[in-house]
């Protein structure tokens, strides 16, 4: 039987919703990274990683690199949670900044999360200020994805999370 293990790290709960709706449609045990044993999640088949995107990272894959030698011969799979909707080249950078090397081939699916300022940090509402700020110098009609979802979010609040996003990472978790 396939033992499977949902990891996650959420900032502000939109990968922690996800990993729960995984954890219970998989069957899955569900551990936050923070609390997460090697010597545990060395007794799963399949590891399921899920962190939000900040910087072009994802948060708790460093959790994945430090124990890849321990982990390499597990049914490996990441998905990432950002606020833009999904874009193929923003994808295809999340890949080339975050899966180099021994991470090569271990699959990563992008699940759209949420926009929430209230519960932002007063560091991160000051960024993104910030980063609104310079994308409003821009011509609008060179914008790329994250900068439309960006200039439409702010002084907003959405969730766009959807179980949906998490159908091909369900198949390729129960694909023997």
């Amino acid at each position: 039987m396939n033992k499977i293990v949902v990891l996650y790290r959420s900032k502000y709960g939109a990968t922690k919703k996800y990993a729960k709706w995984l954890a219970g449609d998989l069957p899955a045990d569900l551990i936050e990274v923070k609390d997460a044993k090697i010597e545990k999640v060395a007794t799963y088949d399949t590891v399921i990683l899920g962190g939000g995107i900040y910087a072009s990272g994802i948060a708790g894959l460093p959790f994945l690199k430090k124990y890849y030698e321990t982990l390499k011969d597990k049914k490996l799979i990441v998905f990432a949670v950002g606020a833009s909707p999904y874009d193929e080249a923003a994808m295809v950078a999340l890949r080339q900044r975050n899966f180099q090397g021994k991470l090569a081939d271990v699959p990563c699916y992008y699940c759209r999360g949420a926009w929430n300022e209230d519960e932002m940090s007063w560091v991160d509402r000051i960024l993104c200020t910030f980063l609104k700020k310079m994308v409003a110098k821009k011509d609008p009609a060179t914008y790329e994805p994250w900068e439309v979802a960006l200039m439409e979010a702010m002084g907003t609040n959405h969730d766009w999370t959807d179980r949906k996003y998490l159908k091909q990472i369900i198949d390729v978790a129960l694909d023997d």
